[in-house]
């Protein structure tokens, strides 16, 4: 009963997970990272849902690492 528990569990946290980081916005990098990240200083951006999504990612993270690492024990 517990393993089925900790493999349910091993299973949302996973699909948690991925779609958690696929929600989230993109880091630029390069030349056209620089120019947009000075206008995006310059009039703000939206971070409130990637603060979200950067807390949900960290979260479903742990409960990913905990119940993989629990099913390990439980075999």
């Amino acid at each position: 009963m517990l393993k089925i528990v900790a493999l349910i569990l091993l299973i949302l946290s996973s699909i948690g997970l991925i779609a958690s980081v696929l929600l989230q916005s993109g880091r630029s990098a390069g030349l056209s990272g620089a120019i947009a990240g000075a206008g995006e200083s310059i009039f703000g951006k939206k971070k409130g849902m990637d603060e979200l999504f950067a807390k949900l990612t960290i979260g479903l993270a742990v409960v990913f690492l905990l119940s993989s690492l629990g099913l390990t024990i439980l075999k």
